[in-house]
């Protein structure tokens, strides 16, 4: 009985075997073969199936075969769809648009150009990587909406090219955070000065202008005696323009207190520098000092380098 059993089961596996390795040569004979007409006919079936691998592999048989052919059209539009469904943005986007470019007139080339931006936008990393995709997503996006203003796909480019935006802004904001946290004040103070020009409908104006009162503060407090009270002074600048702008914020009082620890630290400094005038000595010594940093770029100007430390 166990014999029995088991000769079936082994015959079973064989057939098995068989099969599949029939269906396995069938594929590789069909792909090795010239007969173009059956090849491409069977990469269609295989794509309608969602069988995008092989799919693929013949169809990247047939691409030079059909260059200038009147089925070429087609072929290269099924052949940049392939590449995005197996989520090849790269290669996508490229033969997106390259279809476009080769078949200008075709009623696919409006399509074919706005894919192409997109596989730009499903590339964009997150916002802490390096955002060069980003930024040709953005690109691709805008000339898609200038090729074709009156597109129904306006208005889904517009989305795609704001939700990239905010994405540059939370990088940028994040960079010029940055900053403070390495206690690189004065870079600070000009970074979020930047991001704050750069994005001025940004949603984290509020805090990245009371950040600056304390990176103002911070750079004052560190630096020589003779300049503190310059840069106190444009630390309770800071402060006035902030309770202005914002007199029922939550950094209200911090913003106060730093107007009030600037005023001291004038005082102090204005009695440091008459006590150094009396002594040539060491106001030599502290001449030698400098805090002053390099001004850091715009984030936009950076091109999202990394922040030196």
């Amino acid at each position: 009985m166990f014999k029995k059993q088991l000769l079936i089961f082994s015959g079973v596996m064989f057939l098995l075997i068989v099969t599949l390795g029939s269906c396995k040569s069938k594929y590789e004979k069909l792909k090795a073969s010239n007969d173009n007409a059956k090849k491409y006919q069977e990469a269609v079936k295989f794509y309608n199936k969602k069988d995008y691998s092989k799919a693929l592999g013949l169809f990247e048989d047939l691409v030079t075969r059909y260059r200038g052919r009147a089925e070429a059209e087609d072929l290269f539009y099924y052949y940049a769809y392939t590449n995005y469904k197996l989520k090849d943005y790269t290669s996508a986007r490229f033969h997106f648009k390259t279809f476009a470019d080769t078949y200008p007139s075709s009623p696919r080339a409006e399509e074919c150009r706005f894919i192409a931006a997109y596989c730009y936008y499903l590339d964009s990393p997150i916002y802490s990587l390096d955002q060069e995709n980003t930024t040709k997503a953005i690109e691709s996006l805008q000339l898609f909406i200038n090729l074709y203003p009156k597109s129904d796909r306006v208005t889904e480019a517009s989305k795609l090219i704001q939700n990239l935006r905010d994405k540059l802004e939370q990088k940028s904001y994040a960079n010029s955070k940055l900053y403070l946290t390495i206690g690189d004040y004065q870079s600070a103070v000009i970074a979020f000065g930047n991001t704050l020009r750069d994005y001025p409908d940004t949603k984290y104006a509020e805090e990245l202008e009371f950040l600056t009162i304390r990176a103002q503060y911070e750079y004052s407090r560190v630096s020589r005696e003779n300049r503190q009270e310059d840069r106190f002074n444009q630390t309770i600048a800071y402060a006035d323009e902030f309770t202005e702008k914002y007199p029922s914020s939550k950094f209200l009082k911090e913003a106060a207190d730093y107007k009030k620890d600037s005023q001291e630290g004038i005082i102090k400094a204005k009695k440091f520098m008459a006590e150094l005038n009396a002594n040539p000595k060491l106001a030599e010594k502290i001449a030698k000092k400098d805090t002053v940093t390099s001004q850091p770029p715009s984030i936009k100007d950076r091109d999202n380098q990394k922040i030196p430390y």
